[in-house]
């Protein structure tokens, strides 16, 4: 995903540090990563879930993109837990 600039909320800033994710790892899954699902509907902008691997782990980063600008703000990311995805990480295995 292309960012010109990349943004970290504050949400984002305090779930990355209590699951010990850089800031790094964030830039490489937005490089790097498949987008998985996206939520147009989400406000104040639409976003993404982009799956992307980091030290062998999975990782899910949440994101919405200011199209005019290529900014990029971070929402939140985290290491999805395998008892609620399924194994490529992709798709959840109960639907709420």
């Amino acid at each position: 995903m292309r960012c010109d600039s990349i943004f970290y909320s504050e949400h984002a800033i305090v779930q990355m540090a209590a699951r010990n994710i850089t800031p790094a790892e964030v830039e490489a899954v937005l490089q790097e990563g498949e987008i998985i699902k996206h939520y147009p509907d989400d406000q104040p902008s639409p976003s993404w879930l982009i799956l992307g691997y980091s030290k062998g782990k999975a990782v899910h980063v949440v994101f919405s993109r200011d199209i005019a600008t290529d900014f990029c703000i971070i929402i939140t990311a985290y290491y999805p837990d395998p008892t609620v995805w399924n194994p490529d990480f992709k798709t959840k295995k109960y639907s709420a």
